[in-house]
């Protein structure tokens, strides 16, 4: 750079700069860690991993600015068209490493690695460029304020329209283009700054790069198609990336499967036992069933199972995500699964977290069925913990019966007990059983109430495929290797029953 002031125009692209550094580096560390999430699960962990090595790569190329010399916008402009490609084909390379490799996550601390020392790069040597214009104090706190600035953006862009509109794969692909727009940008503005070689060059590779991404973003229904087939399997039917999770249909002959975020939710082959085996030993206890609470349960189909008692009166089906619930309600195949149960007028649709629904309401309800994922993640894990079943205790009417699915007494034995262990502490009295589900294996129920509840009162009395007064006994008997495991109580604060999930399922995947 010379000694005279940038021009307005220039002014405004560095401005540019420095923001769309600080945007386009958030945005990479959440699509890495979201992806990683889903492919790998354990969040917490995922995005440790990805935040703490890309913080340190920052730290390396921080290290690195101090050997560039003095061709910084060149360096600036090459580490712009660098990380338009790594980052912009960051995600279509982890889905490809993950669908067709096992080496997943080598790639993914290669990628993070690259684009961190990368980004590491762009705030020194924007510093460097204008130490000539501003006293140091005044240009450091101006890139940096920026940068934080962008930083902020991103972390509200992300979560509210990069990823419900776009998904992981073309918002990696659009960020890229837009560290490719600043690089061009930079090149446009700055003409005198660089070697008519070397602005031929960054142009030639910056336009390639650009319709290469736009292509891949333009193709990406086509390439992602195969590759959900890929992962899936079976035909994918539908697939929608929501605020909260992805969302996908399958179906192979008879068999349709539902995945949030790559966990199967159910098979049409045998759903009906674990639905069955949800709902009516909790329904057949309870006294009273004229109002009912189900928290999850999105699709109808245990919706299904309640409906089929005539004492119901009304029914408040509470679901994060209105995907799901949509879902359940307008397609066909599900439609005719789960009986139109979600368009019965009995029933009412709330799309918010079940957590907060429990704290803010004062209604009691003679049953409440929690249908809701496994606790394999942070955000989950708040539903199967201390506070949790202490606020489903105090929306439970005198005589009411709660009862929830408990993941697997096999598979992930302690999270089992850990949680038959938590609702007890609200002082219900509780009431472990298991059903085997070909699809999930041996999966586990835990039914509870404030008074003493006994298998031999169940008393199954709608039209079922799996229950009957001949099963149920053999619900509640445990064999020895399921029998009671170590179990403490989670909260909110200290998620214990997070830690034994993924330790008991870790053996198993």
């Amino acid at each position: 750079m010379d000694q005279a002031a940038p021009t307005r125009r220039q002014t405004a692209v560095l401005v540019v700069s420095v923001f769309a550094a600080g945007l386009c580096s958030i945005v990479y560390e959440l699509l890495i860690g979201t992806a990683s999430s889903y492919f790998l699960g354990d969040s917490i962990r995922q995005f440790s991993l990805t935040i703490g090595l890309f913080m340190a790569s920052m730290g390396v190329g921080s290290l690195l600015s101090r050997y560039l010399g003095d061709r910084l916008l060149e360096v600036f402009v090459a580490v712009e068209l660098a990380l338009a490609v790594l980052g912009g084909l960051a995600i279509p390379a982890l889905y490809a490493s993950y669908a067709l490799t096992e080496l997943y996550q080598p790639s993914m601390f290669v990628l993070i690695g690259l684009i961190g020392t990368l980004t590491g790069l762009e705030i020194p040597v924007l510093v460097l460029l204008v130490r000539k214009w501003y006293p140091l104090r005044t240009n450091l706190s101006n890139v940096l304020s920026l940068d934080y600035f962008g930083a902020l953006a991103a972390t509200l862009l992300f979560p509210f329209v990069l990823l419900p509109t776009l998904g992981t794969f073309r918002a990696s692909l659009a960020t890229g283009m837009l560290n490719l727009a600043v690089a061009l940008l930079v090149v446009a503005v700055f003409p005198g700054r660089l070697s008519q070689s070397r602005r031929r060059i960054a142009n030639l590779v910056g336009w390639l790069a650009g319709a290469g991404l736009l292509a891949l973003f333009i193709a990406s229904p086509y390439l992602l198609k195969p590759w959900h087939q890929a992962v899936y399997e079976d035909r994918v039917i539908y697939i929608e990336q929501t605020e909260y999770q992805k969302v996908v249909l399958t179906r192979s002959r008879d068999d349709m499967r539902l995945f949030l975020d790559g966990n199967l939710q159910f098979s049409t082959v045998d759903e009906y036992r674990y639905h069955e085996s949800l709902v009516h030993p909790a329904m057949s206890l309870a006294p009273h069933r004229s109002n009912v609470l189900m928290l999850g349960g999105g699709d109808g189909l245990g919706l299904r199972e309640v409906l089929a008692y005539p004492e119901v009166e009304a029914v408040t089906l509470v679901d994060l995500d209105p995907a799901v619930t949509n879902l359940g309600k307008n397609h066909s195949h599900l439609r005719e699964l789960n009986r139109d149960s979600m368009s019965d007028p009995r029933v009412t649709i709330v799309n918010t977290d079940a957590f907060i629904f429990l704290e803010q309401g004062s209604e009691l309800y003679d049953v409440i069925i929690a249908d809701l994922p496994d606790p394999n993640n942070v955000s989950l894990a708040r539903l199967y913990s201390r506070e949790f079943f202490g606020r489903v205790a105090r929306r439970l009417a005198k005589s009411g019966i709660f009862v929830t699915q408990s993941t697997s007494p096999f598979f992930a034995k302690e999270a089992f007990w850990t949680i038959s262990v938590l609702i007890a502490a609200t002082e219900l009295k509780t009431l472990p059983y298991h059903a085997y589900v070909p699809s999930f294996g041996d999966w586990g129920f835990v039914v509870a109430a404030r008074h003493r509840l006994r298998p031999e009162d169940i008393d199954i009395v709608p039209q079922t495929r799996f229950l009957d007064d001949e099963t149920v006994p053999r619900l509640f008997v445990f064999e020895r290797d399921l029998r009671k495991g170590e179990a403490d109580v989670s909260t909110l604060d200290d998620p214990k029953v997070l830690s034994r999930y993924l330790a008991g399922w870790k053996h198993w995947d």
